[in-house]
C-alpha cells in the first residue's frame, strides 16, 4: 500500500514539475502519514463516524470528549497539510512557485590572476 502511495505522490510531483531525488526522505514521511490517515479513516468509518464519546473523570463527572481516532486524524490533517506544502502538492503552494523564468545572470569576466597564483600554476 505504501509503495503504491509513494508512486502516486512521485508521479504527481513529476507531473507538476517539482520532483527531485533530494525529497525522498520527506516523501517517505508524507507517505507514512497518508497511510496512517487512511487506516484511521477506515476505523473512523467503522465506528459510525463517532466524533465524541462519554468520559467519566476521577471526580465522577461524565463529559463528552473527542474520540482518540478523531483527535489523531485532526493532528494528521495538519501535518499532511504542512508536508503537502513542502512538496508543492497543493494549489496554493504550487501557484507560489510558478513564476516567470528567472533571468539569467550575466557572466562575469574572469578576473586576472594574481602574480602568486600565476607563478604557482607555472611550477605545477
Amino acid at each position: 500500500m505504501r509503495s503504491q502511495l509513494k508512486k502516486e505522490v512521485i508521479d504527481n510531483m513529476k507531473h507538476l514539475g517539482v520532483y527531485r531525488d533530494d525529497f525522498e526522505h520527506t516523501i517517505d514521511i508524507y507517505v507514512g502519514m497518508l497511510a496512517q490517515y487512511q487506516a484511521f479513516e477506515k476505523q473512523f468509518e467503522e465506528s459510525g463516524f463517532k466524533i465524541t464519546d462519554s468520559y467519566t473523570n476521577k471526580a465522577g463527572a461524565t463529559n463528552e470528549r473527542k474520540t482518540p481516532i478523531y483527535t489523531a486524524m485532526e493532528a494528521l490533517r495538519k501535518d499532511l497539510a504542512t508536508y503537502s506544502n513542502l512538496l508543492c502538492l497543493n494549489p496554493k503552494t504550487y501557484e507560489r512557485i510558478k513564476r516567470p523564468e528567472v533571468p539569467v545572470r550575466k557572466e562575469e569576466k574572469e578576473k586576472p590572476k594574481s602574480k602568486l597564483i600565476q607563478a604557482l600554476s607555472e611550477t605545477s
